[in-house]
């Protein structure tokens, strides 16, 4: 694998203050690549910034971003193409969970999960691919990467919304890549399943809160008792390397795929 592998790609990401998205964008710029960070968090945005343009590798700047907002999705990517020159990856990384039973979700739960998780995906991608045809064709494909959960493929009675949003990612997913081939942009994803991040840590309480698990913690040593084949849950170091991977030239000629980085979870 070439140690500099994104070397002159320049990579929005959404939710890149902590987590999962902030990992990615480290190991983006450690490979080369040009880094625009997008998050609510600004401050958190910033430090995560700070830590990339201190190492050298790559370069990063910070936006404020509500994805749920299509002109800040679109002053995103402007931010990118002011910064570095233009844009070549997109990645969609932004998301939330609230759990509730099937029978107590409201408007307001399911309205914000669905906002976040997938209106703003889609507004991410428009405005992106926007700017993407805007400047034109190139030899190799323009990429919009969008992060997906097991949800889309396991029904869990505890998280309704979440799972529908995620199964929405998909169908973008899906569609993306088939409404933007003609202009040479590419539409992937990936799905983890348990991830520790501090999203996973605060539905870890929540589970505790709605009456589904007894204690904080439970919820980690269920999944990986009875559901993963890989006996731990995963950290943002297990994404980071298939996240580069879709950003890079090894995955040119796939569009439309959603790989599972799950520890087994979903194996049929």
């Amino acid at each position: 694998m070439d140690p500099q592998r994104l070397k002159g790609k320049n990579i929005l990401i959404t939710g890149a203050a902590r987590g999962m998205g902030a990992t990615n964008a480290e190991h983006f710029a450690e490979q080369g690549a040009n880094v625009c960070l997008g998050d609510i968090d600004l401050d958190g945005a910033n430090e995560t910034a700070e830590r990339i343009n201190n190492r050298g590798n790559g370069r990063a700047i910070a936006v404020k971003l509500d994805v749920t907002k299509r002109e800040d999705n679109a002053a995103a990517v402007s931010a990118t193409v002011d910064a570095f020159g233009m844009i070549n990856v997109g990645v969609f990384n932004a998301g939330l969970n609230k759990p509730r039973f099937f029978m107590d979700i409201d408007e307001d739960n399911w309205n914000l999960i669905m906002n976040v998780n997938t209106k703003a995906m889609w507004l991410g991608m428009q405005e992106t691919a926007k700017q993407m045809i805007a400047q034109g064709s190139q030899d190799y494909p323009y990429k919009l990467i969008n992060v997906g959960s097991i949800a889309s493929r396991k029904p869990l009675i505890d998280v309704t919304v979440y799972c529908t949003s995620k199964y929405g990612c998909l169908a973008l997913t899906h569609c993306g890549a088939v409404a933007l081939a003609e202009h040479n942009i590419t539409v992937n994803g990936y799905a983890p399943g348990v991830v520790v991040t501090p999203l996973w840590e605060q539905l870890d309480k929540d589970l505790v809160d709605i009456g589904f698990k007894e204690r904080q913690g439970q919820a980690y040593e269920d999944i990986v008792a009875n559901e993963l084949k890989i006996k731990r849950v995963s950290y943002p170091d297990d994404i980071k390397g298939t996240a580069a991977f879709l950003a890079s030239p090894e995955s040119d000629y796939m569009t439309g795929q959603m790989i599972h980085i799950d520890g087994g979870w979903c194996i049929q």
